[in-house]
């Protein structure tokens, strides 16, 4: 468990944690995107609202176009009149509920000069041979998003439709319509189905018997359905094909066996194109106005004094404001498979998708309300946002009043939903999630390859280290120094040195025994000997020989006693000691002569500076590591061979050196001199015992000073220099 939980609060799992912090880089592009998101908002609200402006300014040109004359019901005559319709027909659902707002407005057609229509006195058959009920229906006609939308009621008492065996389109009820185009060519349609179902219309380019003179049309769409009364037949067809006169006409067929026609009620002749009626839209002016404005990204509605709606060009639904095209690139390749199978969902769960079938209330009726309607039609231009019912559409309003001669016409109102901004504000979220997300795996990864590294190395160098002691205690492995340049390099450099300076020791302590048992055996076996030989002694003359001997071996066994607790007693004594300012090269200069008395047969060099050498410190401490290191280089010195003493400045530290002629010092030596017990003296040149304590004793004075010590092999000639740097006083 201990195992576990150090292996989750590891380096990796840190440096992964750490990573984490990236998110507020996403988190803080996401917030920028929401504040764009709004500005993009108040921009469109400025585009939309200029929009109206315009469009008012153009219509207030045309103040008869407002007169309320213009709306009034056609009762009479050949023509056809389109109404505006508000808002799109279902032309498939099997009734013509929709249609509710608009039916007062439809037209009467019946056969005989009975008919309300004077029109259809001219325009009516009936076969003398046949009689029946008579044949009528009623008409509507709607214009919406420039299609025109037309339905019929037709009164029939016996409704025959076509056979399926037959390939005769004439042989049954249908629905014929006449019109010019836009080219001013005539042309003729036939509706003519099998059952109730979707209208499959054909173009009649000769003669109607002649089969293979019928073109299917695919741009008229609609549906015939039948009734107690009869049928009912919607449609719907461009104004693309479309030019200013149009007529629709219903042929009947009573006769189930002998398919004869009985009766023809018609809006205006179908044969002759100077026959047709004309097409009367109530707003055709504001119509051409609004369409020359090309506002195909809006709801453009024009509205009068009476709220009541005159034209409504374009449709609510596709009316972002803005044109959003898919990168087409980004819809190939394993990216786009991966983001469509991991990121999609996701992105659809997180991000508020716009909604495109939403439905406008608001507008259904023939009439508006609305504050920004209002406010406008007081003078006031305004914009507004409105939510749907659904919580998730925006609707973004701009009324701006329609002016002549200081008074209010009407108002142009422009819409557009606020879903293009939505999808643009996802796409940017998704671009920068898409980015982030390969970024932030990139960094992860990244950091966790090199937190993976320092893992191991780390865990290199802690199986090194658990290596190096065995059960019994002895250090019997090393640590292999890194030779990267950075902190764990260093630390395994360091713990490498520690570890030499530490075998050093212990090797120390391994040895004392053995240096200690064969410095210790010559005085012993002397003061044996020297009672042995007392106890046999036969006078007192050679008594006191004995007993000189056995002082002496005592004395040595002192000194050795004395020299093993030097060390530590210096040690003490340097903590607790108080520094003084001094002069360095007195002091030297003072310590030279009294070598030349103590050494006679040695020729010293002297080389001490004239000026102030000041540091702080002890001047008897100096002396002593003087005394140390002249013993050293005197014991060593080739005979008749002068030692080398300086004393200088140089680089804001005070430099003291002591070079002799001599046998050159091994080079893993050269540190380790200055280690406790540590002597490379050869046996015939122990003239007293010797522990390897006076140079150790050295470093502790040069540390005491804040200095360092260290020892290195002549260049010039055979020889050892050990060279001491103090750091001067400021």
């Amino acid at each position: 468990m201990v195992a576990f939980t150090k292996k989750i609060f590891g380096i990796r799992t840190k440096l992964v944690f750490a990573s984490s912090f990236l998110l507020v880089i996403p988190w803080l592009g996401y917030l920028y995107i929401l504040e764009m998101e709004e500005y993009l908002s108040r921009a469109q609200e400025q585009t939309v609202l200029g929009t109206a402006r315009a469009l008012a300014a153009a219509l207030s040109e045309r103040p008869e176009l407002f007169n309320d004359s213009s709306y009034s019901r056609a009762t009479e005559g050949r023509d056809l009149y389109v109404y505006p319709v508000f808002y799109p027909l279902a032309i498939d659902d099997g009734n013509i509920l929709d249609w509710r707002d608009y039916q007062q407005y439809e037209q009467h057609y019946q056969e005989g000069s009975a008919s309300p229509n004077p029109a259809n006195q001219f325009s009516s058959f009936r076969n003398a041979n046949l009689s029946g009920d008579p044949l009528s229906f009623r008409l509507m006609l709607g214009e919406y998003n420039r299609s025109l939308y037309a339905y019929l009621r037709v009164i029939d008492e016996n409704v025959v439709l076509r056979n399926r065996d037959s390939l005769r389109i004439d042989r049954s009820d249908n629905l014929r319509l006449a019109l010019l185009n836009k080219e001013g060519v005539f042309e003729n349609y036939v509706i003519a189905p099998y059952e109730d179902e979707f209208i499959y219309p054909y173009r009649i380019d000769g003669d109607i018997n002649d089969i293979s003179s019928l073109q299917y049309e695919p741009r008229i769409t609609g549906r015939w359905n039948q009734t107690p009364e009869g049928y009912e037949v919607e449609l719907r067809l461009p104004l693309e094909m479309l030019g200013d006169r149009l007529a629709l006409s219903i042929f009947d067929i009573d006769d189930v066996e002998e398919r004869r026609l009985a009766a023809i009620v018609s809006t205006s002749s179908i044969n002759s194109p100077e026959l047709l009626g004309t097409l009367r839209r109530p707003t055709p002016e504001i119509d051409r106005i609004v369409a020359g404005m090309g506002q195909s990204n809006s709801r453009v509605q024009v509205v009068d004094r009476s709220q009541r709606i005159l034209l409504s060009e374009g449709d609510i639904q596709s009316a972002t404001g803005l044109m959003l095209e898919g990168d087409q690139q980004e819809r190939q390749g394993l990216w786009y498979e991966l983001k469509n199978t991991l990121l999609r969902p996701l992105y659809n769960q997180v991000l508020s998708q716009p909604i495109n079938n939403f439905f406008d209330e608001l507008y259904q009726e023939g009439t508006v309300e609305g504050e920004h309607i209002i406010s406008a039609l007081s003078g006031v231009p305004n914009t507004n946002f409105r939510t749907l019912e659904n919580g998730e559409t925006r609707i973004l309003e701009a009324a701006f009043p329609i002016m002549a001669n200081g008074q209010v016409l009407g108002v142009v109102v422009v819409d557009q939903n606020m879903n293009g901004i939505r999808t643009f504000r996802n796409q940017a979220l998704e671009s920068l999630f898409d980015t982030m997300l390969g970024i932030m795996l990139l960094v992860i990864t990244v950091l966790f390859l090199f937190a993976s590294g320092l893992s191991t190395r780390i865990r290199s160098l802690r199986n090194q280290a658990e290596k190096i002691i065995d059960d019994s205690g002895r250090i019997h492995n090393t640590i292999t120094p890194s030779r990267s340049n950075d902190e764990i390099g260093d630390l395994s450099r360091s713990f490498s040195n520690i570890l030499d300076r530490l075998t050093q020791y212990t090797h120390y302590l391994e040895n004392m025994s053995s240096r200690l048992s064969h410095e210790l055996r010559t005085p012993v076996t002397v003061v044996r000997s020297s009672l042995e030989n007392l106890r046999m002694a036969g006078d007192d003359k050679e008594a006191d020989t004995y007993i000189q001997r056995a002082e002496e071996g005592i004395a040595r066994l002192n000194l050795i006693l004395t020299n093993m607790s030097e060390a530590s007693r210096m040690e003490q004594i340097l903590k607790t000691s108080d520094k003084e300012t001094f002069d360095l090269a007195k002091v030297i200069a003072a310590c030279s002569k009294g070598y030349t008395q103590i050494y006679p047969h040695v020729n010293f060099n002297l080389n001490i500076t004239n000026e102030p050498v000041m540091i702080k410190g002890s001047a008897d401490y100096i002396v002593q590591l003087m005394d140390k290191l002249i013993a050293n280089a005197v014991e060593f010195s080739y005979e008749g061979k002068p030692i080398q003493i300086k004393c200088n400045s140089e680089d804001n530290e005070a430099v003291i050196s002591v070079a002799n002629s001599g046998p050159y010092l091994a080079e893993e030596m050269k540190d380790r001199i200055f280690d406790s017990m540590v002597s490379v003296r050869p046996e015939s040149k122990k003239r007293q015992p010797h522990l390897g304590m006076g140079l150790h004793i050295a470093r502790m004075i040069s540390e005491y000073h804040e200095g360092y010590i260290y020892a290195d092999n002549l260049l010039e000639e055979e020889g050892v220099i050990v060279v001491l740097r103090i750091p001067l006083l400021r």
